[in-house]
């Protein structure tokens, strides 16, 4: 039995210029650092509805194309978050649903936190601040059906 070819990242990364790339090897490893950061932070929003995933995978890439095109291909043909990289290097807009669904679903976070915080008046502001400040951002984004 052949052995399954491997994925052509030409095919499944979006054309990135080189010349992203920084040339300073300090600034390449800052630039993976808050890369894989970012991307840490995308992953525990898949299980934390406050913290949105897309965002973050996306500041990954572009922190990648600065720092490693190695990195930045393996984020754009990851089976889970290369498809959020692609379609936004594609089009530059969210699905409609996604939208709705990540607002919902923060604030339905948003709603049980101030809830569960409710004796504390400032830190319910803050998080109805930075659900307001999010829910601005995430309208702002232009929206594909």
């Amino acid at each position: 039995m052949p052995a399954p070819a491997e994925p052509d990242h030409a095919v499944l990364a979006p054309a990135y210029p080189p010349r992203l790339l920084a040339r300073s090897r300090g600034a390449r490893i800052a630039w993976m650092a808050l890369g894989w950061l970012a991307l840490l932070a995308g992953a525990i929003g898949i299980f934390l509805p406050v913290l949105p995933t897309t965002p973050f995978v996306l500041l990954a890439a572009a922190c990648f194309a600065r720092g490693s095109a190695r990195f930045y291909f393996w984020l754009c043909s990851h089976r889970i978050f290369g498809p959020l990289v692609r379609d936004w290097q594609t089009h530059r807009s969210i699905p409609r649903r996604a939208k709705r669904l990540a607002i919902g679903m923060m604030w339905t976070s948003m709603a049980i936190s101030t809830w569960l915080f409710r004796e504390r008046t400032s830190v319910v502001l803050a998080l109805l601040a930075t659900g307001l400040l999010l829910t601005v951002m995430l309208a702002r984004i232009p929206t594909r059906r």
